[in-house]
């Protein structure tokens, strides 16, 4: 009887970049049930369940309305200071969500990880897909106020560089999956970084841009605090995305491709280290 041939090949074996989409897809299946659970399960078991998606970014904007432009006088261009900040917090929510939930990729899977093979990537990359789907509402909300300030009168208007919003939205899944998969590969050895997380990205949003514009930072910060916010990448993502949709701030074709290939790079940095560490993590976490 002739051998059939195998349908896997499992081996310890791997290029140094290895994102095989035709084993993705092959997981496709197990992908979207992770989308599914990542939906589900947050808000389970919540009063107000799917609400949060909504209270959460008009929350931020309201207190970040008080005290950034009305107690601490920051301008915002003659914008609406709360459009301005929701602009601002939805597409910082996308990157912090990548970013938070991937970082825990490891020791919150261990137990399917030590059972069962499937490719290790399609949960972090189920995070930013479920998560997308959140910015999606919160992109929604962030529409219907700007279409109510129009309709009241307010002069708000689209950029010419609007076509770039799926390259932005593309950069920030990208910084936050690559970002994650470092501090969730090192989390499996130092759980300090766990706690460091939650810490770090409540001060990184604060040098990102995302309560006050690039201007208000080169006016009142320090030279060197200045020009840390300012190529920072987030900052960049943030300032683009408020020049796109509210036509405001500033925007540079140098800016842009910088963030572009930092993000490409931290992204392929994360999938070797986080790669590697599948191989070993089982004995250490």
């Amino acid at each position: 009887m002739k051998d059939s041939p195998w349908l896997y090949t499992i081996s310890s074996k791997h290029k140094l970049i290895d994102l095989n989409f035709k084993e993705i897809w092959r997981y496709r299946d197990l992908l979207l049930l992770f989308v599914k659970r990542d939906v589900v399960t947050v808000y389970k078991q919540t009063i107000l369940g799917p609400l949060w998606y909504v209270i959460q970014p008009l929350f931020t904007s309201v207190i970040f309305t008080l005290i950034f432009n009305n107690l601490g006088n920051i301008g915002t261009g003659g914008l609406p200071p709360f459009l301005f900040n929701l602009a601002g917090i939805t597409a910082w929510n996308y990157f912090k969500e990548c970013l938070t939930k991937t970082s825990t990729t490891f020791t919150n899977n261990q137990a399917i990880f030590g059972k069962v093979y499937f490719p290790r990537v399609v949960v972090p990359m189920s995070i930013v897909i479920s998560n997308l789907l959140k910015f999606g509402i919160q992109f929604l909300i962030f529409v219907a106020f700007y279409c109510y300030y129009v309709f009241n009168g307010v002069e708000i208007g689209l950029n010419s560089k609007l076509f770039l919003f799926p390259v932005y939205v593309l950069m920030m899944g990208l910084l936050g999956l690559g970002l994650g998969m470092i501090i969730s590969s090192m989390t499996t050895k130092y759980r300090d970084l766990t706690i460091l997380v939650g810490f770090a990205v409540q001060l990184l949003m604060y040098v990102s841009a995302v309560p006050y514009p690039v201007s208000e930072a080169k006016a009142k910060f320090p030279e060197s605090v200045a020009l840390f916010v300012e190529y920072n990448p987030l900052t960049q993502i943030i300032e683009g995305f408020r020049y796109m949709l509210l036509d405001t701030g500033t925007f540079t074709w140098f800016g842009f491709f910088y963030t572009l290939v930092l993000s490409i790079i931290l992204f392929l940095i994360g999938l070797v280290i986080f790669n590697k560490t599948e191989k070993s993590f089982i004995d250490t976490v």
